[in-house]
């Protein structure tokens, strides 16, 4: 094992994943881009293919071997949520890595650490799906995350769903016509409107990266003031904010505590409606100070890589 440092983080989430090592002073030496390894889209096998490649690729850019990563965290989606897909793919890191110095974790402690440099607070994260996560004085919490299927409300995907449920209202009449139907029919090239049903659930549906990849069409369509359109986005806010006041008291703060939030995620960094609905909302309930994300999420699972390397333990 090299003398010299390399904490390596792994930020697995639903549409990609990144790989960024550091130094023991935190700087960026190398990283690395693959596609999701979300297992529940690509399989255990097609989760670890991605997680060699990307280790791959940092050792090779640092001219080291894998022995030489001091420390690794795996921020995985979907991680934790499995009694036996967990140890499995934990056992898949531990296989590409060839030693045990590293720990696997939901990808929603690397929005956190990123956000707040690993300090106490909470973080919310929305993006292909939605998840909060934060920690006080050693104690975490979690809220949301609990899969597209009935959950992850204010995410890409969650607003993506939203749009086609307003979409197939507008056509069957049950709600007045905006330009979200235009906007809907454009985006997945519909000839006849049932033809959504082919295009989103048929024999070559869409994924569950690609549909939450149509919330731009929400977006888009809220811009040239589709009523529909506008109250997801107020919809998606409102969700968001209660997952932040829920996990502010799950982690203790009293009424008089200030607590740090950040956001991370396209829906709450890159679309200004839902995130100004948001800011407002946790605004008026008072007890939130906004923070600015330190450090994008993957530097954010390499710090945490540090911090677990230097703990007791």
């Amino acid at each position: 094992m090299s003398e010299r440092r390399y904490y390596l983080g792994v930020d697995g989430g639903g549409t990609k994943t990144e790989f960024v090592c550091i130094d023991e002073e935190g700087a960026i030496l190398a990283s690395h881009r693959e596609p999701t390894t979300y297992h529940l889209q690509v399989g255990l096998d097609g989760a670890g293919k991605v997680i060699r490649r990307g280790i791959a690729a940092i050792c090779e850019v640092l001219g080291i071997a894998t022995g030489d990563l001091t420390y690794t965290f795996f921020g995985l989606p979907a991680f934790g949520e499995d009694g036996v897909i967990d140890p499995q793919l934990e056992q898949l890191c531990g296989e590409a890595l060839g030693h045990e110095r590293y720990r696997c974790g939901n990808d929603m402690v690397c929005g956190w650490a990123g956000s707040l440099g690993c300090e106490d607070g909470i973080n919310l994260v929305a993006g292909t799906g939605s998840i909060g996560y934060g920690e006080r004085r050693g104690r975490s919490a979690r809220v949301g995350g609990w899969g597209e299927v009935f959950s992850d409300e204010g995410s890409a995907y969650w607003i993506a769903i939203e749009g086609l449920r307003a979409f197939t209202r507008m056509s069957d009449g049950r709600t007045p016509r905006g330009p979200l139907y235009d906007a809907f029919r454009e985006a997945l090239s519909l000839q006849d409107d049932i033809e959504v049903c082919e295009r989103v659930m048929g024999e070559r549906g869409l994924t569950r990266d690609q549909i939450a990849a149509l919330a731009p069409v929400v977006a888009q369509a809220a811009e040239r003031g589709d009523e529909a359109a506008c109250a997801i986005h107020v919809r998606a806010a409102g969700e968001l904010a209660e997952m932040a006041q829920a996990l502010r008291t799950a982690l203790g703060f009293g009424a008089g505590e200030t607590v740090q939030i950040s956001c991370s995620g396209g829906i709450l960094t890159a679309v200004a409606p839902v995130r100004s609905a948001f800011k407002d909302a946790l605004t008026q309930a008072g007890g939130f100070a906004f923070v600015e994300p330190r450090y994008p999420p993957a530097h954010g699972a390499a710090l945490y890589a540090k911090c677990l390397a230097q703990s007791p333990g």
